[in-house]
């Protein structure tokens, strides 16, 4: 579903993305770990088509994304760290709008139906944004992802900043889009989250993929030991 073929990135002699080869099943969950400035971002940025690779491609659901850069996206939703949505309008209004925005037209009740399968409570749906929090945002953005009947979900820092009850409902709502096929590519410096969400486990240095680990291989104290000697 996400294919990255010796994906490279440079900016001038800066090399942020050297030589990635990554390939994402549907239903699978593939977390990067890395510091910052390590190439996480910047592979999320290329699958997106926000910034242009230097050689190398990306596919998402068999189409090049540099090829197809509109029709790729149809596939595709996303959710960065802090999710962009109009404050004034409540949950169910801008769920509503993007979903239009990818041509796609729902009932009032389906609408809920997607904001409560993201975890967003009921009483929350005709809320404004303004008042909501770091983890209700983030619900929205996971039922944007449903509405649009995405296949594969592009997450950047997801759990950053949230609490721990928050982190842990965000985990339970992956685990549920994947079991239903959705492919997860996700950036994140939560290394204990990574092992819990994830399939497999990507540890990226310098723009460099340097060790690819099988989640049910390795304990979290194994995997922040490894992660701690490989940055």
């Amino acid at each position: 579903m996400l294919i990255a073929e010796n994906l490279s990135k440079k900016y001038g002699n800066k090399v942020a993305l050297n030589n990635l080869n990554l390939n994402i099943s549907s239903g699978e969950v593939f977390a990067l770990l890395g510091q910052n400035g390590a190439g996480k971002t910047t592979t999320i940025n290329l699958f997106l088509g926000f910034i242009s690779p230097t050689s190398g491609s990306t596919q998402i659901n068999g189409l090049r994304v540099q090829d197809n850069p509109v029709l790729s996206k149809k596939y595709l939703a996303y959710v960065p760290e802090t999710v962009m949505l109009y404050p004034t309008l409540s949950g169910i209004e801008n769920l509503s709008f993007f979903a239009a925005l990818g041509g796609f037209s729902y009932t009032k009740n389906e609408l809920r139906a997607f904001l409560l399968k993201a975890g967003l409570q009921n009483d929350a749906h005709e809320q404004r944004l303004e008042g909501y929090s770091k983890g209700m945002r983030q619900k929205v953005g996971i039922a944007i992802a449903l509405a649009k009947q995405a296949k594969a979900l592009l997450l950047d820092e997801p759990t950053s900043g949230l609490d721990p009850k928050a982190s842990n409902e965000f985990s339970e709502i992956i685990a549920e889009l994947s079991k239903s096929g959705v492919a997860v590519l996700m950036a994140t410096h939560d290394i204990f989250r990574a092992k819990e969400i994830a399939h497999r486990i990507g540890i990226m240095k310098e723009g460099n993929l340097v060790s690819v680990i099988d989640a049910k291989s390795i304990s979290a104290n194994e995997l922040e030991k490894l992660y701690l000697q490989t940055v």
